[in-house]
């Protein structure tokens, strides 16, 4: 009986381990389907790499694909012609609208394309010698095209060539539907220009866009049979050439470490615009054209705003000259060019005329009509005064002044008010500026107008005037010359100033003059009619860091692309972009030890020059006094 219970109560307990074993895996299986629940749930919450570069939307239609907002499509080339030059893909690669261009090369064994090509020889010449024995007359292309193959095995069996399956894939990004399609029919007539054809993904947009993203899966799997000399042509990595046999060094190609060596007076134009923010360098880019340009023979101007020329001119022994209501050097507006041959008496005084009432507007303000032309006639007699008139001898007359002006204007009806307003330049605060004859005659390779220690009020005036005398000075005599206008925003906040300069750049060509301009108030001088007006007649233009208030506005006027736009908002000192016509580069402007010590405008190394040159005085003075 013992026996049997503890038979019993052996069984149970066996039972019940069996029980328990039975239960530790759905256990177990519980507890691993609640901590892969958790770990679900907290990864969810874990931003990942794809999560950053995931688009927040994408819709595929047969054509195109909306991705965030934007529309794309992709092109595949399927033809090319027998004949394709070197860089034929270039203006594709340096078109100005965003694109992404994926190239997929297949190399093929060189032994099966020689069984392929002997198969097709052989039917080329037994169709030939068929045509032969009937009479036919002679097929070029079959000719053509069994010279071609017999030319392709030949390089093959020596090494020469390779042979390729070649894909090639250009997608295309838009804002709009409209402008997506207008971009696929230029981006088509690039390629036909080019004897290329090719066609537009259609039903495959996604495989296209795929094809194009840096992974380097080719979904389309659309080739073309290629060996390596014509595939060569479509080489991507092609950087803009911009150098000449001839001028003068602007600085560093920043694709290829290339010299960007340029002779603006080559151009349809001569004539240059320079923007920049301040501390930028475009000061310093001009000095080191102007010093190079000297090499060369060129006779430079400068208007100089903030005496940052008054170094380089002392370095090569140029002409200085402050033009201030204190100062000695005086500048007559109502002076004449010296007469030419070819120009009549009574067209330099009409001319004359015009641009003094330019400057009698910027002095009094704007004008009535009636007090326009009271102004027009006054000037008139005030030549006349003199004995200016249209038969005169214009080498033997003296220019009227300033009080000259005044006395006839008062003498005539309606111009009392003019009188007044015009009293603080003959006889006020202002006199010493406009009223005295001009005593400058300065024969000298580089002169340097300074307007420095004039009043912000008689800044544009002043540079009215000097530009006007030196535009005497190049209507008289032919020669190769550079204007440098800095801070050219003075002249464009005034039509009257603005027109001048204008004016200015458009005839300049004629006399061998080019105009530099150049601004850091990029959105004033754009802004102004005549502004961009310049800028469009300036052959040369160099586009250094800019702000970023004004950088949509310069994207706008100069077609940049975004990777350029970035370029300049994120550029160092003279880093930037150099238009020369129709082509432009990226550019570092660069100078040597010599060059930087006599055109620097940084403080510190003016300091230091400065410093530099008092003790090595000192030094001199203490060895003459010891011997």
């Amino acid at each position: 009986m013992v026996f049997k219970t503890s038979k019993i109560e052996a069984e149970a307990a066996e039972e019940k381990k069996r029980s328990a074993k039975a239960s530790k895996p759905q256990l177990k299986t519980k507890e691993q389907k609640e901590i892969l629940e958790a770990e679900k749930v907290y990864r969810e919450g874990i931003t990942s790499i794809k999560d950053i570069i995931s688009p927040a939307s994408f819709k595929v239609e047969p054509r195109l694909i909306e991705l965030n907002g934007q529309y794309l499509t992709t092109l595949f080339v399927i033809n090319y012609p027998r004949y394709i030059s070197v860089g034929w893909f270039s203006p594709i690669i340096n078109y100005s609208s965003p694109l992404d261009i994926s190239m997929f090369f297949y190399q093929v064994k060189t032994e099966i394309i020689l069984k392929q090509l002997k198969k097709k020889v052989g039917a080329l010449e037994a169709q030939l010698m068929a045509d032969a024995e009937k009479g036919a007359p002679r097929d070029p292309l079959r000719e053509t095209a069994l010279r071609d193959i017999e030319k392709l095995r030949d390089d093959l069996t020596q090494g020469t060539e390779k042979f390729f399956q070649f894909a090639l894939y250009v997608t295309i990004y838009a804002k709009t539907k409209e402008e997506l399609e207008l971009l696929v029919e230029r981006v088509e007539s690039i390629f036909g220009s080019k004897l290329v054809y090719s066609k537009r993904a259609l039903y495959q947009a996604e495989q296209g866009f795929n094809s194009c993203l840096p992974l380097a899966n080719d979904e389309l799997q659309i080739s073309f049979n290629m060996n390596s000399s014509p595939i060569a042509t479509s080489f991507p990595f092609i950087s803009s050439e911009l150098t000449s046999d001839e001028g003068i060094l602007y600085g560093v190609n920043r694709h290829n470490n290339s010299l960007i060596i340029f002779d603006r007076f080559t151009l349809q134009n001569p004539n240059m615009v320079v923007f920049a923010t301040s501390g930028a360098g475009k000061s310093y880019a001009v000095k080191l054209e102007i010093l190079r340009s000297m090499m060369m023979g060129t006779d430079v101007m400068v208007i100089d705003p903030e005496n940052e020329y008054k170094y380089l001119c002392d370095a090569v022994g140029g002409a200085y000259i402050n033009i201030s209501l204190n100062s000695e050097s005086k500048l007559n507006p109502f002076d004449l060019p010296r007469a030419t041959e070819e120009a009549k008496p009574a067209d330099i005084i009409r001319s004359a005329v015009i641009t003094l009432k330019g400057l009698i507007r910027l002095m009094l303000g704007d004008l009535t009509h009636k007090e326009d032309s009271i102004v027009d006639r006054a000037l008139i007699e005030t030549y006349a005064k003199k004995d200016i008139t249209a038969d005169s001898d214009l080498t033997k007359v003296e220019p009227p002044l300033m009080q000259d002006f005044e006395e006839v204007l008062s003498g005539m009806a309606g111009g009392e008010d003019l009188v007044e307003r015009l009293k603080k330049y003959t006889q006020g605060t202002f006199a010493g500026l406009l009223n005295s004859p001009t005593n400058i005659d300065v024969k000298n390779q580089l002169i340097v107008f300074s307007v420095r220690d004039l009043e912000d009020e008689l800044k544009p005036l002043a540079i009215y005037t000097i530009v006007n005398y030196i535009w005497n000075i190049v209507r008289s005599e032919l020669k190769r010359r550079i204007l440098v206008i800095d801070e050219a925003w003075w002249l464009m906040q005034r039509e009257d100033s603005a027109k001048f300069i204008f004016a200015l750049v458009k005839r300049c060509r004629k006399y061998y003059l080019g105009v530099t301009t150049i601004t850091q108030d990029v959105n004033d001088f754009l802004n102004s009619p005549y502004g961009q007006a310049i800028v469009t007649n300036s052959a040369l233009q160099l586009l250094l860091k800019q702000s970023p208030a004004a950088i949509n506005m310069v994207q706008k006027t100069f077609l940049l692309t975004e990777g350029e736009k970035y370029l300049l908002l994120e550029g160092n000192v003279g880093e930037g972009i150099f238009f020369a016509g129709t082509k432009h580069v990226a550019i570092l402007v660069r100078a040597s030890y010599t060059e930087d010590q006599i055109i620097t405008s940084d403080p510190r190394q003016l300091l230091e020059i400065e410093a530099s040159k008092k003790e090595f005085d000192a030094t001199l003075a203490t060895k003459e006094e010891g011997e």
